[in-house]
């Protein structure tokens, strides 16, 4: 399969722009470039590399679709689908402790960037394109090669919290900014700070080029820590304006008064993957509110043995953003993801929270060392404590304190995520990279960094001192016996 674009024509461009999304992350670059070009007055030409769907926005993208010869062999067809598949393979593997197909997987995704790297139309084509700057996603590491091979400047996007160790960059203190993935808070005790780093791997030297990282989370989430220069937190990029709710949603959630309303929804491939065991366990949950509840919940994944509870609404889809900025909302039951949490955060929402993979355990930490909500783990979901938890967090008023504390510190920002981005990357642009934000630390020796010369130059002049005071201790002694010995003779 060649090339394949659009046939509008692109519009006026100052500066061509080569844009390589993951699959998760597409929503994000998708929706952000044609937002806050065309809103800086800046118009820009997007090219981007997709392996599994195109997409022409306002005549400014220009798609490059990698063929998906290898994938037939694959059930699912495309890489959207695969990915998919991916993820359930993932929790398939969290229950029964597998990894021969999680590893097949990988081999598939290798067998694509190959392909994709193979493929000398299209890397000619992106040679030609002479772009002035690549933005990708950091979770695809087929991007940094793909970036590395065209040997342009580039800047990244992480699609959660910072994880300094887990990319290969200098630090911050450990004692204070937890490992991701280690399920800790900022306030560690010994055995939460008694691991060493360890060996970075060479990935580093490739992440370590990036002009930019712009990571896809707040302060008012994540945890307080020294930032380089060239980090730039832009959570909430996805933001948008709150619409009214459609009437029939207005009635439902006035039927419940004063009492409000819960927001379920568990994101859209947990929602695909929802046992009948767990919906049966939730839904006799929400019976027990005294709160209307509004569902994210396919229809045709109902069990059809299972009644609907009285107060509760299902609907295959829901205006998310809307719903959590309406007035009568109490709650949000969600499945963690960065996007919905962030969501919630802005709008002052407490969450309980059932996550499932990925980045959703350690969102949750944050969120319950913030005291936005409570963490609920999967296996332990049943109806009776479900409820409980609920309830909880609902009649608390220290939750909703804390919430709405959050949503000032995330609302009260001089600059909007994407007024960030726009004004960090035309930085870029104009000043050909960013070497003047760059800290020494990145080609640093770890030795110098931790200051382990100065550390052991100073242990060396102490021992030394030590050993010349013991040598001078000695002669005085002895000096001082020898005179003693005389006079008494």
């Amino acid at each position: 399969m060649g090339l394949q674009t659009p046939s509008t024509p692109l519009v006026p461009f100052l500066t061509p722009l080569l844009v390589i999304p993951g699959p998760v992350q597409w929503l994000a670059v998708n929706m952000s470039p044609p937002h806050f070009f065309l809103s800086s007055g800046r118009a820009s030409q997007e090219t981007t590399i997709s392996g599994f769907f195109q997409h022409a926005l306002l005549g400014i993208y220009n798609s490059v679709l990698v063929g998906n010869c290898i994938w037939d062999e694959f059930p699912g067809g495309t890489l959207l689908k695969v990915f998919v598949v991916f993820l359930l393979i993932c929790l398939f593997i969290y229950y029964r402790s597998k990894h021969h197909t999680l590893l097949k997987i990988h081999q598939y995704l290798g067998e694509l960037c190959s392909h994709l790297l193979s493929r000398k139309d299209i890397m000619e084509f992106l040679k030609n394109e002479n772009f002035d700057l690549v933005l990708l996603d950091s979770i695809d590491i087929c991007a940094l090669l793909t970036v590395e091979k065209l040997g342009k400047q580039f800047v990244s996007f992480l699609p959660f919290q910072f994880s300094y160790i887990d990319f290969g960059l200098p630090s911050a203190p450990l004692s204070y900014a937890p490992v991701y993935g280690s399920g800790l808070t900022d306030q560690m005790d010994f055995w939460g700070r008694h691991f060493v780093e360890g060996s970075q791997p060479v990935l580093s030297e490739l992440l370590l080029k990036a002009e930019l990282w712009f990571v896809n989370s707040d302060f008012a989430l994540d945890f307080a820590r020294p930032l380089f220069p060239n980090k730039v937190y832009v959570g909430g990029l996805l933001d948008k304006p709150v619409q009214p709710i459609p009437q029939d949603l207005e009635n439902f959630i006035s039927q419940f008064g004063d009492s409000g309303f819960v927001l379920v929804a568990l994101g859209s491939v947990v929602s695909m993957i929802q046992s009948k065991e767990i919906i049966k366990e939730m839904n006799s949950a929400f019976a027990h509110l005294p709160q209307g509840v509004l569902w994210t919940c396919k229809s045709s994944h109902w069990p059809k043995d299972v009644s609907l509870a009285p107060n509760v609404k299902i609907m295959d889809w829901l205006p998310q953003i809307d719903l959590l900025a309406h007035p009568s909302i109490r709650l949000f039951v969600t499945h963690g993801g960065m996007s919905s949490v962030m969501e919630a955060v802005q709008h002052g929402v407490p969450m309980v929270g059932i996550p499932f993979f990925s980045d959703q355990p350690e969102n949750m930490v944050r969120v319950e060392a913030k005291n936005l909500g409570v963490s609920i783990q999967l296996q332990k979901l049943k109806a009776e404590s479900f409820a409980l938890t609920m309830k909880e967090v609902i009649e608390d008023q220290r939750y909703k304190t804390a919430a709405m504390a959050s949503k000032i510190i995330r609302n009260s920002h001089p600059l909007t995520p994407v007024q960030r981005l726009v004004g960090w990357i035309d930085h870029i642009l104009q000043t050909g990279g960013a070497a003047h934000l760059k800290p020494y630390a990145f080609q640093q020796p770890w030795h110098e960094q931790y200051m382990l010369d100065v550390f052991f130059f100073l242990l060396g002049l102490m021992m030394c001192t030590l050993w010349l005071c013991v040598k001078v201790f000695g002669v005085v002694t002895r000096y001082l016996s020898g005179a003693r010995k005389v006079k008494q003779s």
